[in-house]
């Protein structure tokens, strides 16, 4: 579904001559591309799922943010702004993310379930969390709560 998606707008892009449009979706599939000859690799003929699209898409936002970054100290703020371009475009075939208070809710019902007590279940938490939410959370962001949570 991720995947008709994606060509679909990328034929609008082409229709349109949305150049950072058609140039951010051209650089998903080529990522897309390459996960798909790996995942044939490891026996797995009809490609990755959506779920592995997702992470992948979020991966490709986290790049983006520490570009951003980079570019604003070294005050290339031209190339921060395009950088963000590609953010909102990346994010536009993605679920809504969920905000900080749903994130902290998530956090603490899984740490709850999972009877989570210390920084030695950090991991569990975590990989609990990967499953339920992929695509739709900042990691980051969970990993900070997690930890402010069990220690």
């Amino acid at each position: 579904m991720l995947r008709t998606e994606l060509n679909d707008a990328l034929k609008n892009a082409l229709r349109n001559q949305e150049k950072r449009c058609l140039s951010t979706i051209r650089l998903i599939l080529a990522a897309l591309k390459d996960r798909d000859i790996c995942a044939r690799g490891r026996g797995n003929t009809d490609g990755v799922d959506d779920a592995e699209v997702l992470e992948m898409l979020q991966s490709m936002i986290k790049q983006r943010r520490d570009s951003i970054s980079m570019y604003e100290q070294g005050g290339r703020c031209e190339l921060a702004e395009r950088e963000q371009e590609e953010i909102d475009i990346i994010r536009r075939f993605m679920p809504a993310q969920l905000g900080d208070d749903e994130i902290r809710d998530a956090v603490a019902d899984v740490i709850e379930e999972l009877g989570a007590s210390s920084l030695k279940d950090m991991g569990r938490v975590m990989a609990s969390l990967k499953d339920r939410f992929s695509g739709r959370m900042d990691f980051g962001q969970a990993s900070a709560v997690v930890k402010e949570n069990l220690a």
